[in-house]
């Protein structure tokens, strides 16, 4: 049905895998620009800037969360052609990031996983300057020559205790739809963050609950690898595609209303902004509706909107030092998932 992947294949990954991160930053360290031919910043500050060149994502929790979209607006702006310039927006202020404005978001599920943590849902992102219509596309932090894409992105996560730089992260994003899983420094990350799906889109790479009209956290199990079907690994161009991976179980779920900066929809078109270094502003956490619900996390049905037409090549990641020249990393990365199912299993 689709490739074998040869046991031959597991000592490359183990190659894969062995790569040490050349550098790991925090956000207060973090330099002026991470990677060569980057056209933002990694140097953020706090507040908020509507028209921020921020390029450092958040994934903390359901209400501090970001995206990479585009910088301006246009029908020029879709995915595919932005990619490699791509600025963080964030569900929370105080991060120097442009904020998702008030009502973009119409559903959104966030999940903690042992191995990664995982936002999913649904909203307008045409007010993230994504043109109506556009299917979208992946971001990851490697990309065709291995500065990443957007080029210099950045990630940072508080999930698992203290801030921390998350080096291996996956970001799909539609007009319409919306994923980023960024997964905890160990074997199984390359596996679990994998980047070589990236016409399959949101629902295929990242099964999980897309509901409109409401917001939740949960705690979840680690899924399976994306690509990855016992001892048989899918690679994009096979004779037959399969079905994606079951949802994994969820559980502690905790509903809430909405979720808010206090930015409207103007204020942001607008370019609003607060001062670099400023308090934050507008900020709030909409509360927990009554009770707490415990279950499965539900996954969608049909194929997600986000897909860019064509697959993107593989190299390093940032802050990372690639150990394999650029022809190698292709092959290596497939091989990578199959080692990294075993770790999973």
């Amino acid at each position: 049905m689709f490739r074998f992947a040869p046991l031959v294949s597991l000592t490359l990954a183990s190659v894969a895998l062995a790569q040490t991160y050349s550098a790991t930053y925090l956000p207060s360290n973090a330099p002026k620009q991470s990677e060569q031919g980057q056209s933002g910043t990694n140097q953020c500050g706090s507040g908020h800037d509507q028209n921020s060149m921020c390029q450092n994502a958040y994934i903390n929790s359901l209400d501090d969360w970001c995206i990479f979209a585009p910088p301006q607006p246009g029908p020029d702006s879709v995915i595919g052609n932005t990619e490699r310039i791509e600025v963080a927006w964030c569900t929370k202020d105080g991060h120097g990031t442009r904020l998702i404005p008030d009502g973009a978001i119409t559903g959104a599920h966030f999940v903690q996983t042992p191995d990664y943590v995982q936002v999913t849902g649904v909203g307008d992102l045409t007010l993230i300057n994504i043109p109506k219509g556009d299917a979208g596309g992946e971001l990851d932090p490697h990309g065709a020559d291995g500065n990443g894409n957007p080029i210099g992105g950045l990630v940072f996560s508080s999930a698992f205790g203290s801030i921390q730089q998350m080096h291996e992260w996956t970001n799909f994003v539609s007009d319409s739809e919306f994923c980023f899983r960024a997964c905890k420094d160990g074997p199984k990350a390359p596996a679990l963050c994998q980047h070589i799906y990236d016409v399959m889109g949101c629902e295929w790479n990242m099964p999980g609950n897309y509901a409109p009209g409401s917001f939740d956290r949960c705690l979840g199990d680690t899924g399976e690898p994306m690509g990855v079907y016992g001892t048989s690994t899918f690679h994009q161009g096979d004779p037959t595609t399969p079905a994606a991976h079951p949802a994994p179980p969820t559980s502690s779920c905790t509903p809430f209303s909405t979720i808010s900066n206090g930015l409207a929809a103007s204020a942001a078109s607008s370019g609003a902004s607060t001062t670099s270094g400023a308090s934050t502003t507008g900020a709030s956490s909409s509360a927990p509706t009554s009770g707490s619900v415990s279950g499965s996390g539900s996954g969608s049905a049909g194929a997600s909107r986000t897909s860019t037409g064509g697959p993107s090549a593989t190299g390093g990641s940032n802050g990372a030092a690639p150990l394999l020249g650029p022809g190698l990393e292709m092959m290596v990365a497939g091989a990578a998932v199959v080692l990294g199912a075993a770790l999973v299993a």
